[in-house]
């Protein structure tokens, strides 16, 4: 019999827990066992405004089912914002076991289009906001020798997706942030992954009508055999194991899409080997381009190091 997955005694701080997916995630893991931080600024989807009633409404939820809730509207697009956010789990709770850094908001545009100021909130709120969270959570964690981060990438940073390069781009550097904590995190039982969810949420409303309708035909093909997965709540159960004490994963890249879940690997081919003495030529690159761009030996890579580990034994011939 599989063993309960349980938070007790655990603290979980989740940003943008006031709807979506971050809502899911708060619930299921108060009705785990964890007292939960359900952060939210309250504003629409492309970032603009806030409440203070979308966060109030999780926690008013998550106490009315008999768990432990308390409420952030601090903004994770700045520094002290992430400072706040730690402090109402320290002051409330003493501690933090789990940091799920979810919040943010979507503006599309064409690349050529693309308005100085959407870029600008898509960085704040998606690369700065994992940032200005992560680091006051990570010294709490590395002091306690435990903890557990997530940090919601996306597979339009890194698959692509037409009209989301700045949303794309920022949530692709938390794949390059996730890297870092949890090669510094290893040693003191913090552990970090990444996550490409995908579902439908309010979000939807900044799409380009052309993608929906493509999305939607692929869709509409599944018939019976889609289901309910484009919602939230499938996308939660992996979320929540890798928050999890019984999860040993760390540095890892995970998706959760339509009731699949799959670990994303980043990988480097065999490749070719050029000259050690002087440098190879241009023209030396155009002729072996086929060993440069194939699969063929590609091995699973963790870290700077791990590359050039790689192409020692390659050169020792093991």
């Amino acid at each position: 019999m599989t063993t309960p997955i349980r938070f007790d005694h655990r603290v979980a701080i989740v940003t943008g827990a006031g709807g979506g997916l971050g809502r899911t995630y708060a619930i299921e893991l108060a009705a785990r066992g964890a007292a939960v931080v359900v952060n939210d600024l309250g504003g629409s989807f492309d970032g603009k405004g806030s409440s203070t009633s979308m966060a109030d409404k999780v926690v008013a939820e998550i106490r009315a089912a008999g768990g432990k809730a308390v409420a952030s509207y601090d903004s994770v697009s700045t520094s002290a914002g992430g400072e706040a956010i730690v402090k109402t789990a320290l002051d409330a709770y003493g501690r933090v076991d789990v940091l799920i850094s979810n919040a943010g908001s979507l503006r599309n545009a064409p690349i050529d289009d693309l308005p100085d100021d959407t870029l600008d909130a898509m960085i704040d709120v998606h690369l700065k906001g994992g940032f200005n969270v992560s680091r006051p959570a990570f010294r709490q964690m590395k002091q306690q020798g435990y903890g557990r981060i997530l940090l919601a990438s996306s597979a339009a940073g890194m698959l692509g997706n037409h009209q989301q390069a700045a949303y794309g781009a920022a949530k692709a550097g938390l794949v390059g942030l996730m890297n870092i904590l949890s090669l510094e995190g290893a040693e003191h039982g913090v552990k970090a992954n990444a996550l490409l969810p995908t579902a439908m949420s309010r979000m939807s409303a900044a799409m380009d009508e052309k993608l929906m309708q493509a999305s939607g035909a692929v869709f509409a093909s599944l018939g019976d055999k889609l289901g309910n997965t484009a919602d939230p709540g499938f996308v939660t159960p992996l979320v929540v194991y890798l928050c999890s004490e019984a999860c040993d994963s760390t540095h890892g890249i995970y998706s959760a899409s339509l009731g699949r879940y799959a670990r994303v690997f980043l990988s480097v081919g065999a490749g070719w080997i050029g000259p050690r003495s002087t440098p190879a030529s241009v023209e030396d690159v155009a002729a072996h381009w086929a060993e440069v761009c194939g699969k063929q030996g590609a091995e699973e890579v963790g870290s700077l190091m791990g590359e050039f580990e790689l192409i020692a034994r390659r050169l020792k011939g093991a």
